[in-house]
């Protein structure tokens, strides 16, 4: 078995020969050697995420046929990169490239919200088919769902709930109305522009998406089947590890009552041991303590102190907080200076892993996120689309080894960027700036697992340049930037590379 190399993050230097190089350019004159050419090209290359990865032979044969793949790809009249996703999808489910990726054991998932991990479809068919099942219309043209015992009561958004078996029995078109209601747990649409003109547009369903799944995931039953399905969707996509952002919703029980978090972090333990044990090649999960970034500062003092307090009792289990919600929206980081402060006042750890830079109005408040992130030690960045504008930002995550986790296919659907080719992560992995590649809210969008986002990486923002080292080290990324203790973390690497040679030798190419 190949031992697992991680190259270096520091910060780089220009050697001697890259010294000798410029010195001939700026002093010599004339035409430069093409030696020293070829040294430059090299040197470049070497700072890519990627650059500096091993290669075997059979790895080099692979990379040699994927490169060929991705210029046919690149050279169709339709690159998907360039795309909207939801018009991209059909595309990419016809490239050789991403049939590779979904069998490429791709590490971990480390930024993925705990609602949006399993598939609508699996939502409608099997769950809303379940007894005791409700719905009503509300009207802001959305559905809400609940399980009762007896039909629920009105409220001022629901006049009047059915039963959801009795409604389907009379639909003339029972396959059209179960679509009808993926279109409402789902952004997807076949004209997005039309569609979302706005980013405020977009965000408008995105969050009316999130409150149409809560009645449905949130009933216990649902609850511990919803988690197993999602570790099993991530599991088939090749994926070993899951580190889940969750708020901790209350669940609820047929006759009404309702379960606290206590039981929720259970179960989320209990249903992820289960699947271990199920499955010993999958390592695990672990969550993220989230709460919205709307609420009051004395509210999210108070769910900082409890966050201190479920890692106390789930110490093996819960990884750290976040502050979720639309940042351009939101109140700021430095806005709940006071609350995030708590934990080193009481002198406990609690590890951070803020969203931050999920925005384009560069120079706003929100915009200073990304440096409020770091200076509240931030573990990870959530979304970092901004760090490329910001010079300190990018040197102190880099120095400091805090990892951007990439969500390329949430940033487009937001309307942040339209063509991938031209995402800010672009820079960041030519600079080998620290990076991880993960799917934010997957159901919501259209995919699952990972190897949508891998695709957009690979084949749009790393262009060319990208290559198999460039795959091989996002892999292992995801792992090392992890929230694991560094035993758990040799071992994930040591399982993931066993996972990668059989791949390799699986799709190896004698005709590169």
């Amino acid at each position: 078995m190949n031992k697992v190399v991680l190259p270096s993050r520091g910060r780089y230097t220009i050697t001697l020969q890259l010294a000798a190089v410029m010195c001939c350019v700026t002093a010599c004159g004339g035409t430069p050697d093409p030696r020293q050419r070829e040294t430059m090209m090299h040197q470049e290359a070497s700072r890519q995420i990627g650059g500096r990865v091993h290669l075997t032979g059979a790895e080099q044969r692979l990379d040699a046929h994927l490169r060929k793949l991705k210029e046919q790809e690149m050279a169709a009249a339709q690159f998907p990169p360039a795309f909207h996703f939801f018009k991209a999808r059909p595309l990419i489910h016809k490239s050789p490239i991403f049939s590779l990726l979904q069998r490429m054991p791709k590490g971990a998932a480390l930024h993925i919200h705990s609602s949006s991990l399993v598939s609508v479809d699996w939502l409608v068919k099997n769950i809303t088919y379940r007894p005791h099942c409700y719905i009503c219309f509300t009207w802001g043209r959305s559905v809400r769902f609940v399980f009762s015992s007896r039909r629920p009561f009105p409220t001022w958004d629901c006049l009047y709930w059915q039963l959801l078996k009795t409604l389907r029995a009379n639909m003339v078109d029972p396959t059209g109305f179960d679509y009808s209601l993926m279109q409402n747990l789902t952004l997807f649409t076949e004209d997005p522009d039309t569609t979302y003109p706005s980013q405020d547009a977009v965000w408008e369903r995105f969050e009316m998406a999130f409150v149409a799944i809560a009645g449905l995931v949130t009933y216990a039953p649902v609850f511990k089947d919803f988690l197993y399905k999602g570790l099993e969707q991530l599991f088939h996509d090749n994926i070993m590890y899951l580190e889940l952002r969750t708020g901790l919703s209350s669940t609820y029980e047929l006759d009404g009552s309702i379960h606290d978090k206590a039981w929720s972090l259970r179960t989320y333990q209990e249903v992820t041991q289960q699947f271990v044990a199920e499955h010993p090649s999958f390592l695990g999960a672990r969550l993220i303590i989230s709460v919205h970034r709307l609420l009051s500062v004395s509210d999210v003092k108070a769910a900082v102190k409890e966050a201190i307090q479920m890692q106390k009792d789930f110490p093996e289990f819960v990884a750290g907080f976040d502050l979720v919600g639309r940042e351009d929206r939101g109140r700021p980081l430095w806005f709940f200076r006071e609350a995030l402060s708590l934990p080193a006042e009481l002198g406990v750890t609690l590890p951070y892993f803020f969203h931050a830079g999920e925005t384009d109005h560069e120079g706003t408040e929100v915009d200073e996120n990304i440096l409020d992130a770091l200076l509240f030690n931030t573990t990870r960045i959530g979304h970092g689309y901004a760090l490329a504008h910001h010079p300190l930002a990018k040197e102190l995550s880099r120095n400091g080894n805090v990892a951007v986790e990439v969500c390329p296919i949430s940033n487009q659907v937001l309307k942040l960027v339209s063509d991938l080719r031209n995402h800010p992560a672009a820079v960041l992995m030519s600079e080998g700036h620290p990076m991880v590649v993960s799917s934010d809210d997957p159901s919501l969008f259209g995919t699952t697992g990972l190897s949508y986002d891998f695709y957009e990486v690979y084949v749009g923002i790393g262009g060319l340049r990208a290559n198999l080292g460039t795959l091989k080290e996002l892999a292992i990324n995801s792992i090392r930037y992890s929230s694991l203790p560094s035993q758990l973390k040799e071992r994930g690497l040591a399982m993931w590379q066993r996972t990668w040679d059989k791949f390799i030798s699986e799709n190896s190419y004698s005709n590169p």
